[in-house]
């Protein structure tokens, strides 16, 4: 980095120079990071953050884990890279390894170097492997931007892709949202009525390879399935022939308090997905995971994917590292205890705050929901304001955030609380009293 330049000089060049991801360009002023370490992230006026969303949930084990920063320098002098072709030492390790922690009986790897990518690859299998083109997704999910993935994603984030996102065989289903349900039924009387339409869609829509799903969904609002939901869906894939893909790019290592959110429930997937918390975001990895029923097909069939970066050396070496320190810190008991203490602080805040419709997560995977009435579930902001660059009152509570020394992620109506696992009971109050002041601003603006 130019020592010679200012942060603010770094933080208008980088605006200048780069395109900001998301947003409108104007109005864009890039905080200039320097440093950081553990929960907390330091700008180049040497004001410390903390880090209340792992920056975008995926920083699980903290900022400048030793092994996992011993591991990528290890790796490079020993084998910086060598094309997917060959067998490395590394590859084989890692291999073993997601033995033990995946679902059982996914035993078969693709490695890439995004969750994007990986499940552009999961796609290609589940067309290749059933024969067949179609792919059920759900509206409020994040699949990646790239052109199958963003075609598979639900959100706003798809709607500047289209029409051509609408031409990759994508169908979408109503998300699972107890709180406020986009068909109008209430847990548990409706006995799952949004698993029934997801099948009524399938038995409609001729030519369904699979059903894509994030069992937690992340950035659209953290909304976690009643029981019965997953255990359901795996039925209604096995009755009409269809895969069942777990988007677990954001819900995996740990971070809802079992080594993957489909644990909870003892589903297995036909498909796994994942990527962030793999290593840490150290290093770019993402991977695909199928059972050995898909694995064998190609045996005796073409497996028409691969790319440059597939199974890189230096993306394997600090996931092996990642998954070590994981073990060694116990940090999935971890998370379920941590998860357990932030959940009860946000519910006081919800207490507090007339502007908090909703607290829902697991383990540490949080969000929280605002609303303009409490009765009504009337949001502040909708996803049109979002992409038409109406001031969002999210953004505000977010700068509020930032002056107190609280970095979170929000979008649109909510915000997403993941901290790294590591995070300490103090570390969380910090948090939490961010919020209880910045909350006042919502509050104010709240309809009786």
């Amino acid at each position: 980095m130019p020592t010679s330049l200012s942060p603010s000089e770094i933080s208008e060049l980088t605006r200048k120079l780069n395109y900001g991801t998301w947003r409108f360009q104007k109005g864009w002023t890039p905080l200039n990071i320097v440093d950081a370490e553990g929960c907390f992230i330091v700008d180049g006026a040497g004001k410390r953050y903390l880090d209340f969303s792992a920056q975008l949930m995926c920083v699980n084990l903290g900022h400048k884990n030793s092994a996992v920063i011993s591991a990528i320098g290890a790796q490079a002098r020993a084998l910086a890279y060598i094309a997917p072709g060959y067998a490395t030492d590394v590859r084989v390790e890692l291999s073993q390894l997601l033995l033990e922690v995946l679902p059982q009986g996914l035993n078969k790897f693709f490695f890439t170097t995004s969750g994007t990518e990986a499940n552009e690859a999961a796609f290609k299998i589940a067309r290749m492997f059933t024969g067949k083109s179609k792919i059920v997704s759900r509206y409020r999910s994040y699949h990646g931007s790239t052109t199958a993935s963003i075609g598979a994603t639900g959100d706003p984030r798809r709607w500047a892709a289209e029409p051509s996102a609408k031409g990759q065989g994508f169908v979408f289903a109503p998300e699972v949202n107890c709180y406020n349900c986009p068909i109008r039924h209430r847990y548990p009387e409706c006995d799952i009525a949004c698993a029934d339409y997801l099948e009524h869609i399938v038995e409609n829509e001729n030519d369904v390879a699979a059903v894509i799903v994030e069992p937690i969904v992340g950035t659209n609002g953290v909304l976690v399935p009643p029981p019965e939901y997953m255990p359901r869906l795996r039925r209604i894939c096995d009755r009409h022939g269809v895969l069942l893909i777990a988007d677990e790019v954001m819900t995996g290592w740990g971070r809802t308090g079992k080594w993957f959110a489909f644990d909870h429930w003892n589903v297995q997937p036909d498909i796994l997905v994942t990527a962030k918390g793999i290593t840490s975001a150290y290093i770019p990895l993402g991977l695909c995971a199928t059972t050995a029923r898909i694995a064998d097909y190609f045996e005796d069939h073409f497996f028409a994917h691969g790319h440059t970066y597939e199974a890189h050396p230096l993306t394997l070496a600090p996931a092996v590292a990642a998954i070590r320190e994981m073990q060694r810190m116990n940090l999935v008991e971890r998370a379920r205890e941590m998860g357990g203490y932030l959940g009860e602080q946000l519910a006081a805040l919800r207490a507090k705050h007339p502007s908090i419709g909703d607290v829902r997560g697991l383990g540490l995977f949080w969000a929280i929901e605002l609303v303009k009435n409490r009765s009504t579930k009337k949001p502040f902001n909708t996803k049109a304001d979002k992409v038409s660059g109406k001031p969002l009152l999210v953004d505000k509570i977010v700068g509020e955030m930032l002056k107190s020394g609280v970095i979170v992620n929000s979008w649109i109506s909510h915000f997403v609380i993941a901290p790294p696992l590591i995070i300490e009971k103090n570390e969380i109050d910090l948090g939490i009293q961010a919020f209880d002041r910045a909350l006042t601003i919502a509050d104010e603006q709240v309809e009786e």
